[in-house]
């Protein structure tokens, strides 16, 4: 037995799905144990200080709420690391979270990264990492890690296609004998379609609202197609004129109007993709279709607005949220078998 796999007996390895909104952790032998939301409220100190005092949905909660001296932070963009102080401080409290007080051996971590990810920041995730506690730290593409979790045979000589929508990107891979054959990634995702709503309503109703509540909208009447369903949505914020409090109703006619340029620019990326691909790898994609995954797969009516843009099938992925955690997680428990997907 190794001394890697002596250690791994006694410590509680873990995956980790650090998203630009929420951070999910798969715990060796107990599945998914924490998603909480990327967030870090603190407290601002003397001299530049700061102090955490709360993470995940608590700390989201006081988006918009504190007061001057304390500060809610995301501190992730666009799936990479804009805050390594806040992120490391964020991961070593999620990983206290939920580790297993019995455990002596600090573990192994595998963590999620974009594809294309720069070396740069590859050393900012280990370092956050092995700072939050860890033995060895592991990285792996997410579109590869979706992938494994959807089901998805990424160890055959045949291609399979994912589409991952996720907080602060999307990001599109074609997937091969254990190797990402071709990829792109574009800085649109489900904060892009939160941040269209805020800026539709500053410009058409002078209403100011929060970046929860834009968030609702989007879940409540969000829709990539217009179906006949006409739902609608009581929107509260800040009269930008007048300055006071202000009730609006809106529809999804005006949520299909905010949404028009990330839909297309999500729209586009897949339909190049497609237009790149070695005509052997597209005949096995237009067998079996594109996948989709991701917090942003879940809009309404999105899978038939692909399927109608590009004439192939969609499937999204059985729970598309945890998709990229599962798939790393799987990847962990069998390393060996596994470990040509891990990125140096």
């Amino acid at each position: 037995m190794s001394l890697s796999n002596f250690f791994g007996m006694f410590s509680n390895d873990l995956a980790i799905d650090l998203g630009t909104a929420n951070t999910l952790i798969y715990s060796k032998g107990r599945g998914i144990v924490c998603n909480e939301p990327s967030v870090v409220a603190v407290t601002k100190l003397s001299g530049g200080r700061r102090k955490v005092l709360a993470v995940g949905t608590e700390a989201k909660d006081m988006l918009g709420r504190t007061p001057e001296n304390i500060e809610a932070i995301r501190p992730m963009k666009d799936g990479v690391i804009a805050d390594f102080e806040v992120t490391e401080e964020m991961l070593r409290m999620f990983i206290k979270k939920v580790q297993n007080k019995k455990s002596f051996i600090k573990p192994r971590i595998i963590i999620c990264v974009p594809y294309g990810v720069t070396e740069v920041e590859k050393r900012a995730v280990k370092e956050s990492a092995e700072s939050a506690g860890a033995r060895e730290v592991y990285l792996i593409e997410e579109p590869m890690a979706a992938a494994i979790g959807a089901g998805m045979p990424v160890t055959e000589p045949m291609a399979s296609m994912i589409v991952d929508i996720g907080g602060g990107t999307t990001e599109l891979a074609i997937i091969s004998l254990k190797g990402i054959v071709y990829s792109k990634s574009i800085r649109v995702g489900g904060d892009t379609f939160d941040d269209a709503i805020t800026q539709y309503l500053k410009r058409n109703y002078n209403l100011l609202i929060g970046e929860s509540t834009a968030e609702k909208i989007k879940i409540s009447i969000g829709s990539a197609l217009n179906k006949g369903e006409q739902l609608s949505a009581e929107v509260r914020g800040r009269d930008m004129v007048q300055g006071g409090p202000k009730a609006i109703i809106i529809n999804q006619e005006d949520i299909l109007f905010a949404f028009e340029e990330p839909l297309n620019r999500i729209i586009e990326i897949i339909k190049n993709s497609l237009e790149k691909v070695p005509p052997e790898l597209a005949s096995d994609i237009f067998d079996k279709g594109i996948y989709i995954t991701g917090g942003g797969a879940l809009l309404r009516n999105f899978a038939e607005l692909i399927s109608i843009n590009t004439g192939l099938e969609i499937k999204l992925v059985e729970d598309p949220l945890v998709s990229v955690v599962k798939g790393s997680g799987q990847v962990l428990d069998r390393l060996e078998e596994l470990k040509d997907v891990i990125i140096n």
